[in-house]
């Protein structure tokens, strides 16, 4: 497709600007860090913490995946991320719930940030306002407010650093400004290199590799597991096509061997491996016998490598990459990157059960 094809499409296909989400990424960090200074913290006793546990769904979860997979070891407590109506069985006084909902009414969020009230743990909300914002008021929780108007895949960066910077001024983890403050700096020269008016611009690239097949994303379980999550998930909601996602080592005891029945499917699978430099030596050399097995079987495997002086600048270099490729996929697609329809309708129909 040509650039001219390229803009004319998108300002056919995307009136949600969803390419403006994306390309603001970079100002979304900046803004998501300065609303997690100026957030009002709980007054806690951070040494009686003994687990953090963050509820949400979705694009309000994702953020605090990467959370997670960024302090690896550097945290010394659990930190648990609950996707359910129901809470770990260890969730009480000693514990900090963290509830993340991008519009403030997600049911499974709210049913289980209830439920944390009720075993007396300590509440920490993160929303644009709706039933948790009022939860929060009602209960006296400190309420983080971010801003509306967006897709809550859209809003990544807030759901993302506000947590972060909560964490660090709490006392959790050591501080985390200089690699936030870099991180930023990064992804904008990236959003320019991603561009649609950018030439030689990979995320295109990679979305006409990936158009009319179903990516399978691999990668380390460590640091990026929630960053291959975070790529099939965009493919998935922007693209509007299916896309699927697993991590080195533990596939390799099992999904691995499903490669052996592959053959009326070769042309219709396309596999993404997400390379960093700081990958487990061991899993280095799983992922170069595993591309040279699916090379033997002639599927396509393509190795994406993370870019940045920091583990949290090389994390949103995948992020990035994702998020632009999938939209340009959904141009490729012919098909509005924002709506979700189908979750829509699901939201819908639970209503009326």
């Amino acid at each position: 497709m040509q650039d001219n094809q390229w803009r004319n499409k998108k300002l056919k296909l995307d009136p949600g600007k969803m390419y403006e989400d994306i390309s603001n990424f970079p100002d979304h960090l900046e803004e998501g860090n300065r609303i997690g200074r100026k957030a009002e913290l709980p007054d806690l006793d951070v040494g009686g913490i003994q687990h953090v546990v963050v509820c949400g769904m979705g694009g309000s979860a994702i953020g605090a995946d990467l959370v997670r997979s960024y302090l690896g070891g550097r945290l010394k407590i659990p930190m648990v991320i609950c996707r359910h109506y129901g809470l770990p069985g260890f969730v009480g006084s000693n514990t900090l719930v963290i509830g993340s909902s991008y519009s403030g009414n997600t049911e499974e969020t709210l049913t289980a940030i209830a439920a944390a009230n009720d075993a007396g743990a300590r509440i920490i909300c993160i929303t644009t306002g709706g039933k948790l914002e009022a939860m929060a008021a009602e209960n006296s929780w400190n309420c983080v407010k971010i801003p509306p108007g967006m897709a809550p895949r859209a809003a990544l960066a807030y759901s993302l650093v506000p947590l972060l910077v909560l964490m660090s001024r709490m006392g959790f983890v050591p501080g985390c400004d200089s690699d936030l403050e870099r991180a930023a700096s990064a992804a904008r020269k990236r959003s320019e290199k991603y561009s649609i008016e950018s030439e030689g611009n990979a995320a295109m690239e990679l979305a006409n590799r990936i158009y009319g097949r179903i990516p399978i994303v691999y990668a380390a379980q460590d640091h990026f597991d929630a960053v291959a999550l975070r790529f099939k998930g965009q493919v998935c909601e922007n693209s509007k096509q299916l896309a699927f996602a697993n991590v080195y080592p533990e596939f390799n005891h099992n999904e691995l061997v499903g490669w052996e029945l592959y053959e009326p499917f070769v042309d219709k699978l396309i596999v993404l491996t997400l390379r960093d430099i700081d990958d487990h030596l061991r899993i280095t050399s799983r992922m170069r016998i595993v591309h040279d097995l699916l090379s033997e079987r002639k599927i396509e495997a393509i190795e994406l490598v993370s870019d940045g002086d920091s583990l949290l600048s090389r994390m949103l270099s995948l992020i990035q990459l994702g998020d632009f490729a999938s939209f340009y996929l959904a141009i490729l697609n012919g098909i509005d990157p924002s709506p979700v329809r189908v979750i829509d309708y699901l939201k819908s129909a639970l209503e009326k059960a």
